[in-house]
C-alpha cells in the first residue's frame, strides 16, 4: 500500500468529501487496508473526536459511517445557516415505523392488522424519507412486499443497529372507536 498522508487524514478526507456514509468495505478497499484496520482506526478517530469535543463527531451505523456535525454545537449552525425545518414524521407513520422495525420483515398487511388502520399513505410516506425499504416478497398467495427498516433508520433515530432498540412496550388493550381511525387520504 502505498500511503500518501496519515490514515487517519485520509479516513477524514474521504468522509468529508463524500458528504453521506459510506459503506464501511468500500471505505476499506478505496484506501487499500483490512476492515479490521479499518474498524480499529474509525474507533479512534470517534474517541478522539469525542474527548476533545470536535464540531462533529463519527457516527457509525449497520455497515456505514459518517461524519456529522456534533449536536453540541447545532444551535451555532442554524443560527449561521437557519435551514428550513425538517418535516417531521406524523403519528400515524411514527406508528408504522415502529411495526416495521419491531416486526420486520413485515407485509402492508400485517402492519395493518396491528395498527387497526389502512397505512398505504405511512408506508410510501417512510419510503419516500428513505427510512424503510422493500426487502424482499412473503411465500405466500399474491407474494405480498415485505418492509424493513434501513441504514437511514439506524441514522435518523442514533443506533448502530436494530439490537438498540428499546424494549418493545406493552400491547395496550382498548374498545376505543378512535383507535380505528384511518390515516388515509381520501379525496
Amino acid at each position: 500500500m502505498a500511503e500518501a498522508g496519515n490514515l487517519k487524514g485520509r479516513i477524514e478526507a474521504i468522509l468529508y468529501v463524500a458528504g453521506e456514509p459510506v459503506a464501511r468495505k468500500d471505505l476499506a478497499k478505496a484506501l487499500q487496508v483490512s476492515e479490521s484496520e479499518l474498524k480499529c482506526v474509525l474507533n479512534e478517530l470517534r474517541d478522539e473526536y469525542d474527548y476533545n469535543q470536535r464540531g462533529f463527531l463519527l457516527k457509525q451505523f449497520g455497515t456505514q459511517v459518517q461524519l456529522a456535525t456534533r449536536p453540541l454545537y447545532s444551535e451555532d449552525v442554524v443560527r449561521l445557516l437557519q435551514p428550513v425545518q425538517q418535516q417531521s414524521l406524523s403519528q400515524a407513520a411514527m406508528e408504522t415505523l415502529a411495526v416495521v422495525a419491531y416486526k420486520q420483515p413485515v407485509t402492508r398487511a400485517e402492519v395493518e392488522q396491528i395498527r387497526g388502520v389502512k397505512c398505504d399513505y405511512s408506508l410510501q410516506s417512510l419510503m419516500a424519507k428513505g427510512l424503510i425499504r422493500e426487502v424482499g416478497r412473503k411465500d405466500t398467495i399474491g407474494r405480498p412486499i415485505l418492509f424493513g427498516t434501513t441504514d437511514e433508520f439506524l441514522s435518523h433515530f442514533g443506533i448502530s443497529g436494530l439490537e438498540d432498540l428499546p424494549p418493545m412496550p406493552e400491547a395496550e388493550t382498548t374498545d376505543d372507536p378512535a383507535n380505528t381511525e384511518n390515516d388515509e387520504i381520501i379525496s
